[in-house]
């Protein structure tokens, strides 16, 4: 595979026109992160948007900057707090790598964002396509960017071969990005191409007649945009099977389950989930640890969770306990309580949630 190449001052002039001329007429310029732009604000919302629809981060980027406005209150807010407003936009190491940088800007740069790249690419959490963006939309400076839509459309005007992830096929989509992006006007170019990846040269069903480089689109040319990108080879994702144990006290107060906080790395890392064992016959002891004594249990309907490198089967058992006495509890077992807490089903609570402890969550409300 030869992806070397190498485009005349002249083309890339015109490309560099034609995209921007594109984004006064037809680009998006109403988002709400794109009003009163600050690296901060636009930090923000690259993050979100990575691996995420537009149409679902804007309530939860409205939300979070409402909570957050500074720098200095993200950094100084708890971690439950700051994964609780990211529950349900998942790949929840996006909002942990924030929470720790903007720990880092309060410390270093007196809460403040870095302009310098390398400084930026140096914080948690940013790369070298999410730090050019923040940097050319929100202080105009000229640095190329390679997001998801980006190498779309790079890769089928210039037919690059290759997929996503593979070095030699993102070598060769910075290398064009480098010669592409023009100096002047860098944050309009950049937005543009983000917006022309996203609402035209889209994935399946390219609206090609309003692509600003048509003409000069090689795939289009060769009636080939679906075979650029090129699809990465396809793994068959292994499954495991799980069983989360949601154990229930319920009384004229309250109704309660209890959950555990995952460790800070790995699957669902830092956020609330319910305990999990590999047998029923797992359960007694479990809930001895947890100093609880099952009066009776239900099994639900098992569900699937896919991750990105597996499938997750979860069975779900609600357990109605009752606390154990004192002399019923075998001290040398008990965990650690920061990491547990009884969660009740009436008011809701301000933490960070995975996914399927929000999806078994639902199942008990109703």
């Amino acid at each position: 595979m030869n992806n070397s190449i190498e485009i005349s001052a002249k083309s890339a002039e015109k490309f560099g026109q034609q995209v921007v001329s594109w984004y006064h007429q037809q680009g998006r310029k109403h988002l709400p992160w794109q009003q009163d732009k600050t690296p901060y604000r636009v930090w923000i919302s690259e993050i979100m948007l990575q691996q995420t629809q537009v149409a679902t981060v804007i309530p939860y980027y409205q939300r979070f900057m409402e909570s957050f406005p500074t720098i200095t209150d993200l950094a100084n807010a708890d971690e439950d707090v700051v994964l609780h407003h990211w529950t349900g936009l998942g790949y929840y190491a996006r909002a942990r790598n924030l929470h720790k940088a903007a720990k880092i800007m309060t410390e270093n740069y007196a809460g403040n964002f870095p302009i310098d790249i390398d400084e930026v690419i140096a914080l948690p959490g940013i790369g070298r396509s999410t730090a050019g963006a923040i940097l050319s939309l929100s202080l105009k400076q000229h640095h190329p960017i390679l997001d998801g839509n980006v190498k779309r459309v790079l890769a089928r005007s210039y037919l690059v071969e290759g997929y996503n992830g593979l070095s030699k096929f993102d070598k060769a989509l910075w290398q064009l990005s480098e010669q592409l992006t023009p100096a002047i006007e860098t944050d309009n170019f950049n937005q543009a191409m983000m917006d022309l990846g996203a609402t035209v040269c889209t994935r399946s069903k390219p609206s090609c007649e309003l692509c600003p480089v048509e003409q000069s689109c090689l795939a289009k040319a060769g009636d080939q945009q679906m075979n650029f990108p090129q699809k990465k080879p396809k793994k068959t994702l292994p499954i495991k099977k799980t069983i989360m144990v949601i154990p229930r006290i319920s009384n004229e107060r309250s109704h309660k389950v209890l959950m555990e906080k995952r460790p800070p790395a790995g699957i669902w890392g830092g956020l609330w989930c319910f305990h999990e064992i590999d047998e029923l016959t797992e359960m007694d002891d479990l809930l001895a640890n947890l100093s609880l004594k099952a009066l009776s249990f239900e099994q639900h309907e098992e569900f699937r969770h896919t991750f990105s490198h597996f499938h997750l089967d979860i069975t779900p058992v609600v357990a109605d306990c009752r606390e154990l006495d004192y002399t019923e509890i075998d001290t040398t077992k008990i965990n650690e309580p920061n990491q547990h807490k009884w969660y009740d089903l009436h008011l809701g609570e301000s933490v960070g949630l995975a996914a399927s402890t929000q999806k078994l969550l639902t199942l008990l409300s109703t």
